[in-house]
């Protein structure tokens, strides 16, 4: 498919700077393709409402770390200050990064992360060697520590990497160290929240247990990719990155169980979602699942896991804005989101809620 199928126009107000305050009084759009009405306004606050005894929400428990480090590089006598996003752990020792400028690095060089004013206790305890460099800006940086050690030191120099549509307009400061993270983070690995499961707060979750709303966990460790815009003219030519993820065997279970008793998988985030389609791609259903995936969602695709998903308003022409109208349709979602923009609803990793449930056939 053309990629300007999916592009729509997004006054840049509506780009939310701030978490709704508490959490769960965020908006919510409940979209429903074969239903009437199609569209209608409700709160995070009604999801209990707008679910069935037996339901499952299915949360991703990834937790973001500050994996936004900015150094220097030393090549003999010559040195250049440098940014790099980690985005995906390959070794104990090692993760991808996307590094800027990446013209100043190549293969051999070494950089020390973590200078200034306020790591200076720090200065030359997180280095690290390039150990390769790709095209698109990538380089597999190698640190001089690794497991706990390396973690202890990212955590301690690094920054929460805010996505760029609000790194632009305003700094990282204290209070994103709390609100860029679900009540559900528990493993470390993120470099970007699931951020649909950023609306739930402990008086939600009350509401939903008391409902008979069941609750699982997935992982699936966000990485940069997400926020890289789609560069090329088709589809299917765009290649994404991969991202790191789990479903336990009692967790794929406990899912199948739902469906068979006719009650619907509620995927939290597209996160959730794209872990557990990855889980079920085989023939016999969702099953457990630990490794990368690299699952790259567009129109024409059949769910297979999921029956609906509760998910933020997303970028244009952006591969999640892909995944959401192969759910519920490219049509229904362009008349979502201009619903949606015309409403005032807030956008992006800060802003409301949709409620998605599927077009016919999907």
């Amino acid at each position: 498919m053309r990629v300007d199928d999916f592009d729509f126009e997004l006054p840049p107000e509506r780009i939310a700077l701030r978490p709704a305050r508490p959490r769960d009084a965020a908006r919510m759009l409940v979209v429903r393709p074969s239903g009437q009405p199609e569209l209608s306004d409700a709160g995070v606050s009604d999801l209990a409402a707008l679910l069935d005894p037996g339901d499952a929400l299915v949360f991703n428990d990834t937790k973001v770390i500050p994996a936004q480090l900015e150094g220097r590089r030393t090549r003999g006598e010559v040195t250049a200050r440098i940014g790099a996003t980690l985005h995906l752990r390959s070794g104990d020792d090692r993760w991808w990064a996307f590094v800027r400028p990446a013209k100043k690095l190549v293969v051999g060089d070494r950089v020390n992360f973590g200078e200034g004013a306020n790591n200076a206790c720090l200065l030359g305890s997180l280095d690290a060697t390039v150990a390769e460099k790709r095209d698109n800006g990538e380089v597999l940086l190698v640190f001089d520590l690794a497991g706990p050690d390396l973690d202890a030191a990212i955590a301690a120099v690094g920054h929460i990497p805010l996505p760029p549509y609000i790194a632009a307009k305003r700094g990282e400061d204290a209070a994103d160290r709390a609100d860029y993270q679900t009540i559900f983070a528990d493993k470390d690995g993120a470099v970007a929240a699931p951020t649909a499961g950023l609306h739930f707060t402990p008086g939600l979750i009350a509401a939903l247990d008391a409902r008979g709303i069941e609750r699982h966990l997935v992982t699936l460790h966000v990485g940069a990719g997400t926020f890289l815009p789609v560069k090329v003219d088709d589809t299917a030519d765009h290649k994404m990155h991969a991202e790191r993820g789990e479903v336990s065997a009692e967790t794929a279970e406990a899912l199948r169980k739902v469906r068979a008793r006719g009650n619907k998988v509620v995927a939290v985030g597209t996160t959730s979602l794209r872990i557990l389609e990855s889980a079920a791609a085989g023939e016999g259903g969702l099953e457990a699942f630990s490794g990368e995936t690299s699952i790259f969602i567009t129109p024409g695709y059949r769910f297979r896991a999921i029956d609906a998903l509760m998910t933020n308003f997303h970028l244009p022409r952006s591969t999640l804005f892909m995944l959401v109208s192969a759910f519920s349709g490219l049509e229904t979602m362009h008349r979502a989101y201009a619903h949606a923009i015309a409403g005032g609803y807030r956008f992006y990793s800060y802003g409301d809620a949709s409620l998605l449930f599927p077009k016919d056939g999907s």
